[in-house]
């Protein structure tokens, strides 16, 4: 069998899928819980318009946060730790063994580490001038 590389610059969901079904199928053979459940916390206006809120991945019994917005006119009012604590809240739910997410050093750092969560690592100059951080919070049962 020859095999070849070429260079997709805009890769399509059917390419990303191609290579995500093997990836999937050998990682399934070593952990369970390879198949990604998303979920979603929406901040809703009157209007019913989303303004902001939190998308994670819950992913081998860890709740991946990926997205985590609050809109500008809310900030400073708690509703960001709302959404923090309810993420954690549904982790517990799914019996998680934590959380984690990532976050850039002009994003919201400071924040993280007031709501629990501990630097596991960072990626200097990314973008270049910054840093951007990696953070997990383990979740503790009472037995």
């Amino acid at each position: 069998m020859n095999l070849r590389i070429e260079l997709s610059q805009n890769p399509t969901d059917e390419q990303r899928q191609a290579i995500l079904k093997p990836l999937r199928a050998y990682n399934g053979s070593k952990a369970e819980g390879n198949v990604p459940e998303h979920i979603a916390l929406l901040v809703r206006d009157d209007n019913d318009e989303i303004l902001g809120g939190l998308h994670g991945r819950l992913f081998y019994q860890w709740l991946y946060i990926d997205l985590l917005v609050v809109p500008e006119q809310a900030r400073g009012q708690g509703l960001g730790s709302k959404l923090m604590q309810m993420a954690e809240d549904l982790a517990r739910e799914r019996r998680c063994v934590g959380l984690w997410l990532d976050t850039f050093e002009f994003q919201a750092p400071e924040f993280y580490k007031k709501c629990g969560y501990s630097e596991i690592g960072h990626i200097a100059d990314y973008p270049p001038g910054h840093k951007h951080f990696f953070f997990q919070k383990r979740l503790s049962y009472i037995a």
